[in-house]
């Protein structure tokens, strides 16, 4: 019975919340919150953040240091897929202080205690498998294209993906490829998480709802995936550093989609 409760049951999701549509100017309001948050609690999403730049040094050093070369760039953009589970102590946070509620930093961790959090558990445990999987298909891309034998050098490997037809065909397909893994992870997350926290709800009906959130407002959802992409690069650039400034503008509160 709570295994139905955490990952949620047919009924749970024919009952998915409304979803309403929303423009631009909405994705507009949002940011404008986010940004309103940071300079609120700038100590508290730098903190809860600084996982990001580890994780890019971290990144280099393994690709870098032990020949898994090729599969920095998959790596670089693949963590972003399981970027919204970091997120989530800057999510409640923001819930928080939008409710009127104490917003201190400890509080972030108060989702470990949310009714809904073995839910919580299985959404990023499902966004691990799309991270694990893109990994994995990353390397067969680039397997096909250039056998198993590691890069000569950095300058090598390099040169080989800029200058080549072959390195050309990786960069087109691993990029079509990735992007469909993208998709699915924005499809599922983009209003799956922040609803957990905000209702007790079950996995599939939050990423349901996500998904139907998507399919209601594509063209502002697609704006809102750009918005999140460039933002995401930009804060990647230095060893993701500016990612610890990025995502806490990026939180997004479930209300912008769904009405109670």
């Amino acid at each position: 019975m709570a295994y139905q409760a955490t990952i949620g049951s047919t009924d749970a999701v024919q009952g998915l919340p409304r979803v309403r549509r929303i423009t631009p100017h909405d994705l507009i309001d949002s940011l404008r919150k986010g940004v309103d948050d940071f300079r609120a609690m700038p100590t508290h999403a730098l903190f809860l953040c600084i996982i990001y730049p580890i994780a890019g040094l971290v990144i280099a050093r393994i690709t870098i240091g032990y020949d898994f070369l090729p599969l920095l760039y998959p790596l670089a953009s693949g963590f972003a897929l399981v970027g919204p589970v970091m997120a989530l102590g800057v999510y409640e946070l923001s819930r928080r202080r939008e409710r009127g509620l104490d917003s201190d930093w400890t509080h972030a961790f108060d989702l470990l205690q949310a009714e809904s959090f073995r839910a919580i558990v299985a959404l990023a445990l499902m966004l691990l498998a799309i991270f694990v999987i893109w990994i994995a298909t990353a390397n067969a891309i680039y397997v096909a294209h250039f056998g198993y034998a590691a890069p000569a050098s950095v300058g090598a490997f390099l040169h080989d993906v800029m200058t080549t037809d072959t390195g050309r065909s990786l960069i087109v397909i691993g990029n079509v490829v990735g992007f469909v893994f993208a998709l699915v992870a924005f499809m599922v997350s983009v209003v799956g998480f922040p609803l957990l926290l905000d209702r007790e709800i079950g996995a599939v009906a939050a990423a349901a709802t996500s998904v139907k959130a998507v399919l209601r407002n594509p063209f502002t959802m697609a704006l809102w995936g750009l918005i999140i992409g460039t933002a995401l690069l930009i804060g990647s650039l230095p060893l993701f550093i500016g990612l610890a400034v990025v995502i806490p503008i990026l939180a997004i509160q479930p209300g912008i989609f769904t009405a109670k």
